[in-house]
């Protein structure tokens, strides 16, 4: 149930991450040139509407049908959800994420049986023409039905938010927001839920608290500072790099295995995004667009001109709860961290160790060519710009350290592993997926992004496979 949930997730934010450039660029078109912005332009704030009812709809749904059959399904998705824009009166994010990967999804499985019979000389006939009818029944289906029943599936979710806002309770969606955020859902719950809330919201008012429940570096922050003054072993040490990292970088993955070593420090973390919820609802805080990644410099660029004391408080604040609460927990729970995070890095190098014996033991020279011959490591995760883009940057330079500069190292969403990938590096939740999607590949797992233990080992093999035998 648990990968399904991951699963569903990760395909809704998987059509919204790679277009984030384009909500960041109505963000910031809409922070200027409305009426309340920071330099209205009756005539440049025009482009607010057409690009919030449909470019970023039809964004979503292109790359939503690419996800689920490549360029093909991504225009025949593209042509359904204008459908669904056309028939409703409010953004159809939502209907964008079930037209687009349905053209994909009906086009493949089209495809599948047809393709195989078209004469030679009319394959680009039969593509054309089978992408336009398709796409034009979707487009009706979805102008007649589809439209409908999502607006109206909309209206109900915006209601029942509206509820929680009216009766005081969205503080409460913390409690689920925290633990699912350390389950690496962080992408999922941000960009699969809170973005389509978010910009119905900054339709009616301008702004949304929405794109701050989890995208604020406050919590995460809080409990890094804690780990620095009541932490222990590697914890203590390794959290001010990675505290800078998240809260300036805006790279939210590298405070949750601080949390996973001590899961009681979630009650921190809870409290600190309730407060951060409580600030933004009573003093009207909230962003013009998404902030990603959630760092304090993109939080600071998506506030509208009258937002900054509401917003930089919800941080201060939530950052503050969060330290205090960790700290006390800590003092009370926390374990020995130092024998904690050898013992992992332990176990990780023996079992890599090991590994290594049994494959060469039947044929050495085999073992050393094959990882002699490695060109290209991706590091690959949910979305392929943050996490991800780290990673690639800290094990490039380890190989570079150790004299290896003929190496490809890249950095790719898990989905979209390039087919000439023959190492992955990715983290342990992600490992499936990752085999799914470059069975050709090699994967190795990591658990901490800022200090796995397994960069080392990397390096370490491939300086062995290097290095002439005595």
């Amino acid at each position: 149930m648990k990968e399904k949930v991951q699963g569903v997730g990760r395909f809704l934010s998987g059509m919204v991450m790679p277009n984030i450039g384009a909500f960041i660029a109505w963000g910031l078109i809409t922070a200027l040139f409305i009426s309340t912005g920071w330099i209205p332009n009756e005539h440049l704030a025009a482009l607010v509407d057409p690009m919030l009812k449909y470019l970023l709809p039809l964004l979503i749904a292109y790359t939503g049908g690419k996800m689920v059959y490549g360029t093909r399904g991504a225009v025949v998705g593209g042509i359904a959800a204008i459908g669904i824009i056309i028939g409703a009166d409010i953004p159809m994010f939502l209907g964008a994420m079930i037209a687009g990967p349905l053209g994909g999804v009906v086009m493949k499985y089209l495809d599948k049986p047809l393709q195989r019979r078209v004469p030679a000389g009319f394959e680009m006939l039969y593509n054309n023409f089978s992408a336009g009818i398709v796409g034009g029944l979707l487009a009706i289906a979805s102008y007649l039905g589809i439209s409908p029943t999502v607006e109206l599936l909309t209206n109900g979710l915006s209601n029942g938010v509206q509820f929680l806002v009216n009766h005081s309770l969205l503080p409460l969606v913390g409690i689920v927001v925290e633990p699912a955020k350390v389950l690496f859902l962080n992408n999922a719950i941000n960009h699969g839920i809170f973005t389509p809330l978010g910009i119905d919201q900054v339709a009616q008012t301008g702004q949304s608290l929405f794109y701050m429940i989890e995208s604020n570096p406050g919590p995460g922050a809080g409990l890094l500072l804690a780990y620095m003054l009541a932490g222990k072993g590697t914890a203590k040490s390794s959290a001010p790099g990675a505290l800078i990292i998240q809260f300036f970088g805006g790279i939210h993955e590298l405070y949750f295995p601080y949390v996973l070593m001590n899961p009681i420090l979630l009650i921190a973390t809870i409290a600190g995004n309730m407060t951060n919820i409580i600030v933004l609802q009573t003093m009207h805080g909230g962003l013009v667009g998404p902030a990603s990644p959630g760092s304090i410099f993109a939080e600071l660029m998506m506030t509208p001109k009258n937002g900054y004391l509401p917003n930089i408080l919800a941080i201060v604040l939530s950052l503050a709860v969060t330290f205090v609460l960790s700290v006390v927990l800590l003092r009370i729970f926390g374990r020995d961290d130092a024998s904690l995070e050898d013992s992992q890095a332990k176990v990780a190098s023996l079992k890599a160790e090991s590994k290594g014996q049994a494959e060469s033991a039947p044929a050495p020279a085999a073992a050393a060519l094959k990882i002699a011959s490695v060109r290209h490591i991706v590091f690959a995760c949910d979305a392929g710009m943050g996490s991800s883009a780290m990673g690639a940057t800290t094990l490039r330079k380890k190989f570079q350290q150790a004299g290896l500069t003929d190496l490809e190292i890249s950095h790719a969403p898990v989905s979209e592993i390039p087919p000439q990938a023959q190492i992955i590096v990715t983290h342990e939740e992600l490992r499936e997926r990752a085999k799914t999607a470059a069975p050709q590949a090699r994967v190795v797992t990591i658990k901490n992004f800022l200090g796995a233990p397994e960069y080392d080992s990397l390096v370490a093999e491939f300086v062995a496979s290097r290095t002439p035998a005595a």
